[in-house]
This record gives structure tokens, C-alpha cells and sequence, in this order.
């Protein structure tokens, strides 16, 4: 689990800032808004499960340190319609110009932490985990998998450096040099140059890949596509010979069919749409008295 680091999360906050151009805010400046205080509070518009707060408080720090920010719910709270979830005080001028950055992180942050609820609460009291992916927003890779945390679910390998996954087109590539390459050779060969703490995982889409797979105990054997019935017939082989290897099910996974995967017996359940189609969640920024 990757920690994030406060001075990279800055410098990220001020290129979105800067995209916004919020030091150039035209129509603030041709209303004559000037430096008015103001008290506002961030208030949901829909129900979700809440990730980011402390984000949008830098926001608001790194445009006009003078702002006051009070949270009023933490980062895995649920809320609902209506609730305040942090107030604001200070320039008029500044909280105009940083609003809409500061909804942005604490919108897309919460969808996914909502969503990854949704399916963590789907599957329990089973033991299989909820596991995100790669699809992740670019440049906010670090933050959604965070929000996936918050939401209760965890995080798969964080980028191509952090453990060894073998995949289709892995092995079509291999097999372009040695078409009866099995995937127990494959494993091996992935074995050789890696480091022995890192796990290797391999994606098998059949019982026969699975077979091979199985035989040569790689850490992790991802099922993908796979049926009911031949996930079953897997988690039967697997418990019978290598229970150290850990089974993953990948695929068109969604909140209809999670809890019958779950009880299959598979031991994480990987879902792509925790990062790559979350449904951002409604929320304002309200002048208040």
C-alpha cells in the first residue's frame, strides 16, 4: 500500500489549479468581489460514502492560506442529502476561484469510495475480497486507489513495476518464440529474473490453462471470464493440491453477480469499474449566514 506524499500531492493541486486558471478568475474580478468575507459550507446533494475531505481542504490552503476550513465528516463517513460536510470561511474571492477543484477531488474521490461500498457490502460475511485494477484515471491513480481503501476494498498492484502479472497477450507473445510453451513454463520463466518477494500472478481463462498453472503454485491465478461452473471446478483443484495460491476472478464483474462469486470460494474479486466508470457524487458549495 502506497503511501501519498504531501509535496507531490501539492505540486499536483497547483497544476490543477493552474488549469483552471484560478488566479485569473475574470468574472470575480469584473464583479468587484474583491476580498468580501464570506461562510460557506460543502453540502451533499446525494447520499455516498465520503473520500477526499482532506484534498479539498489543501485546495483552499494552497490558494489563500487564511481560509478557514472545518471538516465535519471524515474521509469513510457515510453521509446523506443535506449533510454539511465541512465549512469555510474567508475571501470571497478565493473560495470562488478554488471551488470547482476542490468539488472536482472530493466528487470523483467519494463516487469511487460510494461504489466500492456498494460492492465491498455485496459479498460480506465472505472472506473474498474486493480488489481494484489499473483502469484508473490518469494522474489520479494514487488518490482513487486511496478512495478505494477508504470504501473498504483493496488495492491490486499499483503500476507494472510492483509484481509480476501475466497476461494473454504475455503469453501469445512467448509463444510466438516457442508455440508449446505451457503455462507452467511460463511461470518459471518469470520466476527467474524476479525479485523473491514479489508475487507473480497468471491469468488463465479455461480449465486446461488453469491446470498448468496450478501445477507450478504460482501466488496468484486469475480466472478470467471464466463460467460459474469452471471457477467451482477450480477452487476444488486449487483446495485440493495448492491451497497457498490465492484465486482472483476478473471480468464482468458487477454489483448483480459479486455475491454469487464471492461464494464460489475465490479469494479476491477484482473490479475495473471502481476506478474507470465510478458515478461521481453530487455535491455544492452554499453561501451561508
Amino acid at each position: 500500500m502506497r503511501s501519498i506524499d504531501a509535496q507531490k500531492l501539492d505540486n499536483f493541486i497547483k497544476e490543477v489549479l493552474a488549469e483552471d486558471c484560478c488566479l485569473n478568475d475574470i468574472t470575480t474580478k469584473a464583479l468587484g468581489l474583491g476580498n468580501l468575507k464570506v461562510n460557506a459550507a460543502i453540502v451533499a446533494k446525494e447520499n455516498g460514502v465520503l473520500a477526499g475531505i482532506n484534498v479539498a481542504k489543501k485546495v483552499f490552503a494552497l490558494v489563500d492560506k487564511n481560509i478557514k476550513f472545518s471538516s465535519h465528516k471524515k474521509d469513510g463517513d457515510k453521509f446523506k442529502v443535506g449533510d454539511t460536510l465541512a465549512k469555510i470561511s474567508g475571501s470571497v474571492s478565493s473560495i470562488l476561484s478554488c471551488e470547482r477543484t476542490a468539488l472536482n477531488f472530493l466528487s470523483q474521490l467519494s463516487g469511487v469510495a460510494t461504489q466500492t461500498r456498494e460492492f465491498v457490502d455485496k459479498v460480506k460475511p465472505r472472506k473474498a475480497r474486493i480488489m481494484d485494477t489499473r483502469k484508473t484515471t490518469p494522474g489520479l491513480r494514487l488518490l482513487e486507489k486511496y478512495a478505494v481503501r477508504v470504501g473498504g476494498g483493496y488495492n491490486h498492484r499499483y503500476d507494472l513495476a510492483e509484481a509480476i502479472l501475466i497476461k494473454d497477450n504475455h503469453i501469445a507473445a512467448l509463444r510466438r518464440k516457442n508455440k508449446h510453451l505451457n503455462l507452467g513454463e511460463v511461470i518459471k520463466i518469470a520466476r527467474k529474473s524476479r525479485n523473491k518477494n514479489m508475487e507473480v500472478e497468471i491469468e488463465v481463462t479455461g480449465i486446461k490453462e488453469f491446470r498448468e498453472a496450478l501445477n507450478s503454485a504460482p501466488d496468484i491465478i486469475m480466472l478470467d471470464n471464466m463460467s460459474a461452473r469452471e471457477m467451482k471446478q477450480c477452487v476444488a483443484l486449487r483446495n485440493k493440491s495448492h491451497k497457498k495460491t490465492q484465486l482472483e476472478v476478473s471480468g464482468n464483474v458487477n454489483l448483480s453477480n459479486v455475491r454469487k462469486l464471492s461464494g464460489l470460494g475465490v479469494d479476491r474479486i477484482s473490479v475495473g469499474s471502481l476506478t474507470h466508470s465510478p458515478q461521481a457524487i453530487d455535491l455544492s458549495i452554499e453561501f451561508t449566514k
